[in-house]
């Protein structure tokens, strides 16, 4: 599955290797957006908890239909 999940806020290039496999795109209003293939419930979840960790607010977990 590919899921895009925005964050409120720029996320900075040092990051660029937490998120492996992920596009990382730096939009006009603000907020970044990590796009990219997830392989499952699990790895979902554990990407969901990087972004916690990061202390950025989560605004949208969006699942891209192929």
């Amino acid at each position: 599955m590919v899921y895009q999940i925005r964050l409120k806020g720029h996320l900075g290039r040092q990051w660029t290797d937490w998120f492996e496999g992920l596009t990382i795109t730096l939009e006009a209003n603000g907020d970044t957006l990590l796009t990219g293939p997830v392989a499952d419930q699990s790895a979902l979840h554990g990407l969901l908890r990087k972004v916690r960790d990061l202390g950025l607010p989560l605004v949208e977990v969006i699942q891209v239909k192929p």
